[in-house]
């Protein structure tokens, strides 16, 4: 497929029922530690907060991580409640320090995030853009927000906010009017952002959830990978952004999927049987997973973008009606690269 065609038919996917689903590529293009990273990082400074027992756990779990990489590890060694809740606060505290320099870089007017480029080409319905993201950092918020959008997190309220999706959701009404015997209701633009795995300002306080911005002595309510995932996930708030996730994948006509390797069993389920029923959808990644590759050769609906080099030289590979093509020169495959070549142009 010529370039001109491949552009046309890739700004026809980003239409009206459009989803966006971000992964860590995202926050990892950005500057968050990926992965290998965090495992590196709890390999060395986990052991120093450990009880006996865990530890004698973690001596067990930490050497997979380095050979098998930290969810597989996790997954062959369920962690003891006070084990997790350990790697939670370790975790959180080291992707923490990351975000924190990023969007220093972005009030500092040095940095401008992927996403905030792309949301000025989005159509914006008045129920919001829905975002789903497995990501635990805020990068997605305040991306939205540097583009002049509102931010629906399901929590009502600045500093000690609770979970009130319906507060939350009428915090955005700015008027109301009578025409004839309906009332019509005008809402702030904004994106409705699901994040099905927790939020680092997510934290449990006496027994409920609350959303503080900033640091706590109080445990974060994050899901880390393993066998605990799949159960945490039925806990709130998770549950409820999970079900919401569902049913926004459930109900769209489009999806733009960026960074994401469809390798979460809480999104899986709904996700790629959409995908395969036939809803228009585009994959941007750094390297697409052995299952997206999958979903992309298998599905002529499906246009997946990946980096890519060739000898000397680099580009983007894509995989259109099942069919890979290499494209040199172009970094279409990256989100900033996708919106000025390809949205922009």
């Amino acid at each position: 497929m010529e370039l001109g065609a491949l552009k046309k038919r890739l700004q026809q996917h980003l239409g009206d029922g459009l989803v966006l689903v971000i992964g860590s590529g995202l926050s990892c293009a950005e500057g968050v530690p990926g992965m290998g990273a965090l495992g590196r990082h709890l390999v060395t400074h986990i052991p120093a907060i450990l009880s006996p027992d865990d530890n004698i756990l973690w001596e067990q779990i930490h050497p997979l991580i380095e050979t098998d990489g930290l969810e597989a590890a996790l997954l062959k060694h369920a962690p003891t409640p006070s084990l997790e809740a350990a790697i939670v606060q370790s975790t959180a505290d080291f992707i923490a320090l990351a975000e924190s320099s990023i969007i220093s870089e972005v009030f500092n007017n040095t940095k401008t995030l992927r996403l905030t480029n792309l949301i000025p080409h989005l159509l914006k319905p008045d129920t919001g853009i829905p975002i789903v993201t497995t990501n635990y950092d805020r990068l997605v918020e305040i991306a939205c927000e540097e583009a002049k959008l509102g931010v629906d997190t399901m929590f009502s309220g600045h500093f000690a906010a609770r979970l009130d999706p319906q507060d939350s959701y009428w915090s955005f009404c700015r008027s109301v009017k009578l025409v004839g015997k309906n009332v019509r209701y005008k809402f702030a633009s904004k994106a409705n952002v699901f994040k099905p795995h927790g939020s680092l300002d997510w934290y449990y306080r006496e027994g409920n959830p609350v959303r503080y911005a900033g640091s706590l002595p109080l445990p974060r309510l994050i899901i880390t990978p393993g066998l605990n995932k799949f159960r945490s996930g039925y806990d709130s708030p998770f549950d409820k952004h999970r079900e919401k996730a569902n049913d926004a994948i459930d109900k769209a006509r489009t999806f733009l999927i960026i960074g994401y390797g469809f390798n979460d069993d809480h999104l899986e389920t709904h996700l790629t049987p959409r995908i395969k029923s036939g809803v228009k959808t585009v994959i941007l990644t750094y390297w697409l997973s052995p299952k997206a590759r999958e979903i992309a050769i298998a599905n002529k609906h499906v246009i997946a973008a990946e980096y890519h080099e060739d000898g000397e030289t680099i580009g983007t590979r894509f995989i259109t009606d099942g069919i890979e093509k290499f494209y040199p020169g172009i970094n279409y495959w990256d989100l900033d690269g996708f919106v000025k070549g390809v949205l922009s142009a």
